[in-house]
């Protein structure tokens, strides 16, 4: 197995953006290119990346291919990489470690142990979202910056043409309202009202990799979980987390 990514920051930023909820998982890799679908250790969110084929300059893989990591010291491995390294990820012969080559001013060779993951397909949550929004990710970056002076909980929602997230504690309230525009909410379809809440940090967490201007897809429905997709490069990443469930 031989995968040529031509710049390093992409697989970089992509590391991160699942370690950040994720210990550890398996790549599996075949004729359609890399993927990972992982929960996180409380079983509430829901990781599914992936990288066609078409984003590598080289794609040698016979068969399929899984590579069980320890996702946090890859991402250590990872940030060691400057943006325009060309990244070389193989096995070695005894397909006991992962090697990973980078290749900018200077050639730097890393070695990761494999790790046995007593993994499980998962399967994709069949949801009919009741709205579908595509905005700026700074929308939501910072209203839940607004969120987290309040509360550690958000609720997210749609209502009368707006996208609003809510929080509301002893030490206060916030309402912050977005409308349809070119701008910042380029998309807001729904069918109806929507609201769900959410652990602010996890919501925090999946937005890291994203700089305020990438487009994100939101798609919601009351008391059911909250998907946020977004592209990394060539990459796709695509989390599901399971609302807290309010009672009156």
């Amino acid at each position: 197995m031989q995968l040529v990514l031509e710049h390093a920051g992409d697989f970089q930023r992509s590391v991160d953006a699942i370690a950040v909820l994720i210990d550890e998982a398996e790549f599996f890799i075949d004729q359609g290119g890399l993927s990972l679908k992982a929960t996180d250790p409380s079983q509430i969110s829901m990781v599914d990346f992936s990288i066609e084929k078409s984003a590598f300059k080289k794609f040698d893989v016979a068969g399929s291919v899984k590579i069980g990591l320890d996702l946090d010291y890859l991402r250590q491995v990872m940030s060691r990489a400057k943006p325009n390294d060309q990244l070389t990820l193989e096995l070695d012969d005894g397909k006991s470690r992962l090697l990973v080559l980078l290749k900018g001013d200077a050639t730097r060779r890393f070695q990761i142990p494999l790790i046995d993951i007593a993994s499980v397909q998962l399967p994709n949550p069949k949801i009919e979202f009741d709205a579908e929004l595509k905005m700026r990710a700074g929308i939501l970056q910072d209203a839940l910056k607004d969120a987290a002076l309040v509360s550690s909980h958000v609720s997210i929602g749609v209502a009368s043409d707006k996208f609003f997230v809510k929080a509301d504690s002893s030490k206060g309230a916030l309402l912050n309202e977005t409308e349809k525009d070119k701008k910042n909410l380029f998309e807001m379809n729904a069918k109806k009202e929507a609201r769900s809440m959410f652990p602010l940090d996890y919501l925090q967490d999946m937005l890291k990799a994203a700089g305020s201007d990438t487009e994100i897809d939101v798609r919601l429905r009351s008391n059911a979980p909250i998907a946020i997709s977004y592209k990394i490069g060539g990459a796709s990443i695509r989390y599901l987390l399971a609302p807290r469930i309010e009672t009156e």
